[in-house]
């Protein structure tokens, strides 16, 4: 796929998997593998993206529903692994990855004519990292499983025209639903994971001009709906421009184009 300004799609989000392809130019890759590797052949094929064309995937941090299948894709498609030392260290089921491309927080590395930037989040994982990609003006923020919007996060995240953001859960239904309790102290904790309400408060604080599109990343099957999720981040919109979209966990979701 070419295109001359970025392209997202979502292959998958939720507890049960996540990746997200990006496009820009000639350079396709996914942020995140967190399902096997034939199911997420399958997605690609489903919105008529050509596995073999894939440059590269970058991992943001180590657990399963992130790095799934990215070891199976990266030996079957002889794709480069971007990943922190930390991370890879952590990973037990990525298997021998032949091109290891180490990256740090806070370091920015240029793939193509793409720059990413990576940048520390809070998240009960070894080095988890948010990211921003950047081409000419075109700028796509990425933050998801992280418990607190950091100062760091805000700075990082600012000025974005995609912003694809976690919304994890409704508190109330976190609380009076069936998790036990030390799994609902963890997903409301400081490395857990943000609410509807963290999302929207953070989308008013990010609402420019330059921001043309929000994808709720990472809902809770067990303790969010689309439709609160939607409600809630869009009382933050003011009936602006900014189209709000839902990324799932069964099926891709729709392109959005730069």
């Amino acid at each position: 796929m070419k295109n001359n300004s970025f392209s997202v799609c979502p292959l998958a989000s939720g507890s049960k998997g996540n990746s997200l392809f990006v496009s820009c130019n000639n350079t396709s890759i996914l942020i995140d593998a967190g399902l096997s590797g034939i199911e997420i052949e399958r997605r690609l094929n489903t919105v008529n993206i050509n596995p073999e064309n894939l440059c590269a995937i970058i991992i943001t941090h180590e657990h399963s529903d992130h790095v799934k299948g990215a070891g199976i894709l990266s030996r079957r498609f002889k794709l480069p692994v971007y990943i922190t030392k930390k991370t890879y260290q952590a990973c037990s089921n990525l298997g021998k990855i032949k091109d290891l491309c180490f990256f740090e927080c806070g370091t920015p590395f240029e793939m193509d004519q793409i720059l990413v930037t990576p940048f520390s989040i809070s998240h009960d994982a070894k080095d988890p990292v948010g990211l921003t990609l950047e081409y000419k003006n075109h700028k796509i923020g990425i933050a998801t499983d992280l418990g607190i919007v950091t100062n760091l996060v805000r700075e990082h995240l600012k000025n974005s025209n995609i912003l694809y953001l976690e919304s994890n859960h409704d508190p109330e239904m976190l609380i009076n639903g069936p998790y036990p309790w030390y799994l609902k102290q963890r997903i409301k904790g400081r490395t857990g994971h943000l609410s509807n309400m963290d999302a929207g408060k953070l989308v008013s604080e990010l609402k420019t001009d330059h921001l043309k599109h929000v994808i709720l990343a990472h809902l809770s099957e067990e303790n969010n709906c689309p439709e609160k999720a939607v409600l809630e981040v869009s009382k933050n919109l003011n009936a602006s421009n900014i189209s709000l979209h839902v990324a799932g966990p069964h099926q891709p979701g729709k392109f959005i184009k730069l």
